[in-house]
């Protein structure tokens, strides 16, 4: 049944001793929802996966740059794992090819579209941690990633808001803000996503998005605004 993903397994170089965790993450909730036989979708492996991949990032970046600053590593670890970086590095893998996808989310484009495609690496990422462990986890990112790490730590980062409410909120208020997932509306394959973010003096900023990523940086975004030209 899991022959179809030994190419993928050749791929990144790491064979699965449970496949049913690789198929698990690339199996997403449309196509959970249409076949009783699929099981479980692959966001909970998303979540634990984008946790692995922070961190493996984070050691990465404090290693590879030994003399860069604290605001430096935040801005290359923010532009290593936005939602962008993570569905070029899925399409280097040829991801796409393996996603099982509902009929409906097949004919609206899924397949091709960035916000499935980070999602699913994040879970690949996931599913090897819970396999293999932090090693073979580690091991993979970094292999993935070989190709976008910059010769130098001074990355300007224009659009990510996010990295810069952290550096402003270290300065002004010595804390970091709080994200929270509020809700989403809209169907599997035009999802909008409400978030809030919290800072440390009780002020709050909402934001939408098409995925959680792209509202936590609107509501960075308004953040942002408000800190940097106060009333």
């Amino acid at each position: 049944m899991d022959d179809q993903f030994s190419d993928l397994q050749d791929c990144i170089d790491y064979h699965f001793s449970q496949v049913k965790l690789l198929r698990g993450a690339l199996t997403h909730s449309s196509y959970a929802n249409e076949f009783d036989e699929a099981g479980e979708d692959n966001e909970r492996l998303e979540f634990l996966g984008d946790a692995v991949l922070e961190l493996c990032i984070s050691e990465e970046a404090f290693l590879r740059y030994p003399e860069a600053s604290e605001g430096q590593m935040t801005r290359i670890r923010s532009r290593l794992v936005k939602e962008k970086s993570l569905a070029d590095a899925a399409r280097v893998l040829h991801l796409e090819r393996y996603l099982l996808l509902g009929r409906g989310e097949e004919s609206q484009g899924g397949r091709t579209r960035d916000s499935l495609l980070s999602d699913a690496l994040e879970a690949l990422f996931g599913a090897v941690f819970l396999d293999g462990g932090y090693t073979a986890a580690k091991a993979l990112i970094l292999r993935v990633f070989t190709p976008f790490w910059p010769e130098e730590p001074d990355v300007r980062a224009s659009k990510d808001h996010k990295s810069r409410l952290q550096e402003i909120t270290q300065q002004q208020l010595h804390s970091l803000p709080v994200y929270r997932l509020l809700g989403s509306e809209g169907p599997e394959h035009a999802k909008s996503f409400l978030v809030e973010v919290e800072l440390s003096d009780g002020r709050i900023f909402q934001g939408r998005g098409g995925s959680v990523k792209k509202a936590e940086q609107t509501a960075a975004s308004r953040a942002v605004q408000a800190l940097e030209s106060p009333s």
